[in-house]
């Protein structure tokens, strides 16, 4: 009942930028910390940035400098902007979220379905 979309992936250039929307909706009473994923084709899954309730955000090496992390609450929104973009960040990125559906229960994991960002050379 809780769903988390992506939006925003598709095609650049080197050197360009994109900005991808996540949007958490259904029976919510709270989210926690949000992230952002990626997974390379033909590599594992890797955290590329996360963004605490309260604000706080962390960023993999990879990326520090380049992408910034936001989150709107009202609207239960996490947003990533990629700038200077590398072709080594072409993945399929992920939008994962821990989100309480009641008071008092304990909070479960959720991921939306993915976006595709390619970068060409």
């Amino acid at each position: 009942q809780v769903q988390l979309v992506e939006s925003g992936g598709g095609l650049v250039q080197a050197g360009g930028s994109l900005t991808l929307s996540c949007a958490a909706s259904g029976s919510i009473f709270s989210v926690g910390v949000m992230a952002w994923y990626r997974q390379p084709p033909g590599k594992q899954r890797e955290l590329v940035a996360t963004i605490g309730s309260g604000g706080s955000t962390d960023y993999a090496d990879s990326v520090k400098g380049r992408y910034t992390i936001s989150r709107d609450n009202p609207k239960n929104m996490v947003y990533l902007q990629m700038n200077s973009l590398k072709p080594e960040d072409t993945a399929v990125y992920y939008c994962n979220a821990l989100i309480r559906r009641s008071y008092g229960v304990r909070p479960l994991d959720y991921w939306g379905q993915g976006t595709q960002v390619t970068v060409s050379s």
